[in-house]
């Protein structure tokens, strides 16, 4: 199976890197192909302008999103890895999906609804939050992300939602706790591997 990661971090030294690193050699270590999107080193520009908002509609695309239409092609599974900052992912994975999950790729409109593109792939995220779980738990917030990637944005387009893993209060975590993360990381992309 080939497997697409969109990573997103300023930091080569985060925690973040080292879960895109353990799933990425998992995957591998189980047969699987994988190809890094690393939004950050990439320099991606998040940007939706309006130019190319109409231009999508007339089936005019950027090279740089042709780029990742490319990459998106050749993936079965998708997987998402970031931390979540403010509620939500970070400003260039939005803006990726702003710009690469476009009108013609990712779905288009039909006289009975939208008709979803994507079909043919499965997702899967793994974020990190600063914030303890209950604080997660507690507000529903974690239900109220998953309802919101799920439906509107990964469903829309047609994509199979696989699950998603929230690694919480990882600024505070000790080196012990964020190595038995790192395991569950490698125990997913295993299980993930046999889909």
């Amino acid at each position: 199976m080939n497997h697409l990661i969109l990573y997103s971090h300023p930091s080569p030294d985060s925690f973040n890197h080292a879960v895109m690193t353990a799933y990425t050699r998992a995957l591998e270590k189980n047969g699987q192909a994988v190809r890094v999107r690393d939004l950050y080193a990439l320099n991606f520009d998040p940007v939706l302008k309006f130019s190319e908002m109409k231009g999508f509609e007339q089936g005019l695309v950027p090279q740089d999103v042709q780029s990742e239409h490319e990459h998106i092609r050749w993936a079965d599974f998708l997987t998402l890895i970031c931390p979540i900052w403010w509620g939500g992912f970070t400003a260039n994975l939005r803006g990726y999906l702003d710009r690469v999950f476009s009108v013609g790729f990712a779905y288009r409109p039909t006289a009975e609804g939208v008709e979803p593109l994507l079909t043919d792939k499965k997702v899967y995220t793994i974020n990190t939050l600063a914030a303890p779980r209950r604080d997660y738990e507690d507000q529903g917030l974690y239900q109220s992300m998953n309802n919101i990637l799920d439906h509107i944005v990964f469903q829309f387009c047609g994509l199979q939602v696989v699950g998603h893993k929230y690694f919480a209060f990882v600024d505070a975590s000790s080196d012990q706790e964020r190595q038995v993360m790192l395991q569950e990381v490698e125990d997913i992309a295993g299980r993930l591997s046999r889909l």
